[in-house]
């Protein structure tokens, strides 16, 4: 018996893998802005990531005057502006698929399957997504900050398998193990297997399954075959 959907997770999975240094860069450039030293300013993001993850700071400039208040800075608009601006556009630039990442979700719509993307995520990704080159290819989205939980939270996975109008014993769940996303995928039923590929190690994730003992993939391609043959799933 072949799965019906097939889930994604967003971040190391549709996407390569982000090493420290990058979110470093990242946080200098809109700790600029604010006149915050780097390593508070990613300090503060790092720490607040549960909150808004879950949606409980608000939009981005509040998120940002929030973080640079706890800072000990107050900014002016000019100054919010354009760490807003800044923070925004290095989120952006992460939204870069796989290279195997559209052709994977195509060849799996052609088949016939039904495509979810589960994400924890905060509200960039949120707000650029119905912009971005999967969004006519996946038929459910579920993302953490417009939720208010996060993984492995298992309304999140039962309300991503509603969507898709599939029950949760037949969707194929993948993703590289943040936020324990694989246990709990699987304790809603799903099939789990984690994505390890060749940048998986570099990946500077959230509590990730790094012990995960089920299967795994090196490569998105082989999903494919996979979702229509689950005995090729093996650990």
């Amino acid at each position: 018996m072949s799965f019906s959907a097939v889930i994604f997770d967003f971040f190391g999975t549709l996407t390569p893998s982000t090493p420290s240094g990058i979110w470093d860069e990242h946080a200098a450039r809109s700790a600029a802005p604010l006149g915050i030293p780097v390593e508070q300013w990613r300090r503060a993001l790092d720490e607040s990531f549960p909150e808004r993850a879950v949606g409980a700071m608000g939009d981005l400039p509040r998120t940002i005057r929030t973080l640079a208040r706890r800072c000990g800075v107050d900014p002016g608009d000019e100054a919010l502006a354009a760490a807003t601006a800044a923070r925004l556009a290095c989120q952006r630039e992460l939204f870069v698929f796989r290279d195997d990442a559209l052709e994977t979700l195509e060849r799996l719509r052609r088949d016939g399957l039904r495509i979810g993307v589960l994400s924890d995520c905060t509200i960039e990704l949120a707000e650029t997504l119905p912009t971005l080159p999967l969004a006519p290819l996946v038929d459910a989205v579920v993302l953490s900050c417009q939720e208010g939980r996060r993984k492995p939270d298992p309304e999140l996975f039962r309300q991503v398998a509603r969507e898709l109008d599939t029950p949760t014993g037949d969707c194929l769940y993948v993703g590289d193990g943040g936020g324990d996303e694989l246990s709990g995928a699987t304790a809603q039923g799903m099939t789990a297997v984690m994505l390890r590929a060749g940048d998986w190690a570099i990946n500077d994730a959230h509590a990730r399954e790094d012990s995960w003992p089920g299967p795994f993939f090196s490569t998105l391609s082989h999903v494919v075959a996979a979702a229509g043959d689950p005995a090729l799933i093996t650990a």
